[in-house]
């Protein structure tokens, strides 16, 4: 964006601060009004015939922008991928405990990524792993879906659920 006197063109159309059109001028006679108003000379439209430009404080404009940016970050919710790893010889009641952190990270719009890793011997019992997994899935089926398959990866089985969208849970 280029403002008062890095403006190219010979003759720009003209918009006040207040928004009226002042019409065609040539750029000389713009910075000038621009001047008398206490405002800056702001190239809006430069591929516009001609070029279009508007009267206004442009370090307020800044800082508006600079604003609005920011609110539109406030905004927007960052999805995260949270882990729950496990063991295959865990208890009944320290998995359900794990499924009760799992919804509420799913609720809070977040993907689960669930590991069950596995140590030393307990790799002679991957169905164990993959049961587990599949159990925790479907503990979480009416809330999440499986975004990536149940997979074997070195010693580690494992999945990525991610929440359901709003409009789809309604129904």
């Amino acid at each position: 964006m280029r403002i008062n006197r890095q403006i190219r063109a010979a003759k720009v159309r003209v918009i006040g601060s207040d928004g009226s059109q002042l019409g065609l001028m040539t750029v000389s006679e713009a910075l000038r009004r621009a001047e008398e108003a206490g405002l800056d000379l702001v190239e809006i439209a430069p591929n516009a015939e001609p070029p279009v430009c508007k009267l206004i404080d442009y370090g307020k404009y800044l800082y508006h922008q600079s604003k609005k940016e920011k609110e539109s970050k406030k905004s927007q919710h960052q999805v995260k991928v949270k882990e729950i790893k496990l063991k295959p010889n865990i208890d009944d009641n320290d998995l359900n405990t794990k499924i009760k952190h799992a919804k509420d990270f799913i609720q809070k719009g977040n993907k689960v990524k669930v590991t069950c890793s596995f140590r030393g011997r307990e790799m002679l019992h991957k169905d164990l792993g993959y049961n587990l997994v599949n159990r925790f899935c479907e503990e979480l089926n009416e809330m999440a879906i499986i975004e990536s398959q149940v997979k074997l990866i070195g010693r580690n089985i494992s999945t990525v659920l991610a929440p359901i969208g709003k409009k789809i849970q309604n129904k």
